[in-house]
């Protein structure tokens, strides 16, 4: 009776509640909040699976099994719709969720945060939070939004949200255009390379943590995705620096190929090619959860076998050669061929979902290269073998013209990325058809569904939203 007279009493905040108000208070606060962007980011939704598995199964390299709309049939079938497909609707909602988190934290940060830690660390932290905003809105141009080719970025793009929403009411924001898009990708990568540290104290943060060259490689990808080859140079020359084999990365975190693919995806995923990827534990909450997990879609025998390889696929390829160790990964199980071991931590599924490998910049590299040399550019293809012959040791690729040399770089990409998302990017940026598979049609650039329809729950919390 006595105490209840006492209004603070009657709402107790919870110890482990954190206020608004007060949630840039202490340096440990920020440090917990620049967790959760992470955390966030590696959702089974997004980065812990579902962006990957998404850049693979829309393109030609992959057949269902479970016909499961779950775990993509209608994404696969290129038909999906933004009212029911569950991977439209996630994927979108979880890449903005972190794009709010993000704009939350910096703007905290601006707010309160800096006069906590201090201006270099701070800075450091909004270099991480920019960094997850710029890459999760680069995989939403990927699928919801037409190729900067088409139209040189005039199409429309995604909604630019740079301000937290903390309260129902704020969503009305038109689309910004594709090149608006990238604008603030680029200039929030640049913030990222200026501002983080070049490593940190140990393999594993290096790997998840977002580090100088992990901006870096990012950008490679991003320019790349504008056909702006002479930027993909530029900023792969600053982590590539030979011009012949063996490549590495001179400052910053020691980034190299591994000597054995294997090692690149087995315990405990921290090489020095690993850029940047997602780690998991069996803990529950830090792993992918239901149907979200790459071992899951890929692997029959660990898994549940959704998605088998074509036959007519990339394994069907003459040029991918029966010797080459990546094949290994793969296997016949039941009568039908699996990427069965790439991803073989069999449930809560903990294998760390590649984000950015060191090999991929390579061949970034290597086809910006190629595209602005004539003829056969020596040092792209320096660049092409050093990654075919880590696998593929008898065999020394020798294109003999421009267009033989980039062809050869793209069938590398569908090797050496098989199951990590990196294919219909590829066919995407290209303006290429997306070729036929099993009974789905081919999809020319020109057709409705080339890319995803706007995601539903977006169109009715956004009066200012179009779909596609």
């Amino acid at each position: 009776m006595v105490t209840s007279c006492k209004r603070e009493l009657l709402s107790p905040v919870p110890e482990t509640f954190v206020a608004d108000a007060t949630a840039f208070d202490t340096p440990g606060r920020i440090a917990n909040q620049i967790n959760s962007l992470y955390q966030g980011f590696k959702s089974g939704s997004l980065y812990g699976g579902r962006a990957q598995i998404a850049g693979d199964i829309r393109a030609e390299d992959f057949i269902n099994e479970t016909t499961n709309g779950v775990t993509g049939y209608d994404v696969w079938l290129l038909n999906a719709t933004g009212t029911s497909a569950n991977f439209i609707k996630n994927l979108w909602g979880q890449a903005y969720f972190v794009i709010n988190l993000c704009n939350l934290f910096i703007d905290g940060m601006t707010a309160k945060g800096t006069t906590v830690v201090g201006t270099a660390l701070s800075n450091n932290y909004l270099g991480e939070a920019r960094f997850l905003r710029a890459a999760s809105y680069l995989k939403l141009l990927e699928h919801y939004a037409r190729p900067y080719a088409d139209g040189n970025g005039s199409k429309p793009g995604v909604p630019l949200r740079l301000t937290g929403i903390k309260e129902s009411g704020f969503s009305a924001l038109a689309r910004s255009t594709v090149a608006e898009v990238y604008t603030q990708i680029i200039s929030d990568l640049d913030f990222a390379e200026a501002n983080l540290p070049l490593t940190y104290t140990s393999a594993a943060l290096n790997t998840t943590r977002a580090h100088r060259n992990t901006a870096i490689a990012l950008k490679t990808r991003v320019f790349l995705s504008m056909q702006d080859y002479t930027r993909v140079i530029a900023e792969a020359n600053k982590i590539v620096a030979q011009n012949t084999a063996p490549f590495s990365a001179t400052s910053g975190v020691a980034h190299a190929l591994q000597a054995n693919i294997v090692n690149v995806f087995r315990t405990p995923y921290t090489t020095t090619e690993s850029i940047f990827s997602m780690p998991m534990t069996s803990t529950a909450g830090d792993n992918p959860g239901t149907q979200n997990q790459l071992g899951f879609y890929w692997s029959k025998t660990t898994g549940g076998g959704e998605f088998s390889l074509n036959p007519s696929g990339i394994i069907a390829n003459a040029g991918w050669t029966v010797t080459d160790a990546r094949r290994s990964f793969n296997a016949t199980v039941s009568g039908k061929p699996y990427l069965n071991t790439k991803f073989n931590a069999p449930s809560p599924y903990t294998d760390w979902a590649p984000v950015i490998r060191y090999s991929e910049v390579l061949l970034n590299l290597a086809e910006a290269l190629a595209r602005t040399n004539a003829g056969v550019n020596a040092r792209a293809l320096a660049l092409l073998n050093a990654v075919r012959q880590r696998s593929d040791p008898a065999t020394i690729l020798a294109p003999l013209t421009q267009a033989d040399l980039i062809a050869a770089i793209l069938l590398e990409r569908r090797i050496e990325f098989l199951g990590e998302g990196l294919r219909n990017f590829d066919l995407m940026r290209l303006l290429q058809t997306i070729p036929a598979k099993g009974s789905v049609l081919a999809k020319p650039a020109s057709e409705t569904g080339y890319i995803w329809p706007i995601s539903s729950d977006e169109l009715s919390l956004n009066p200012l939203m179009t779909d596609n």
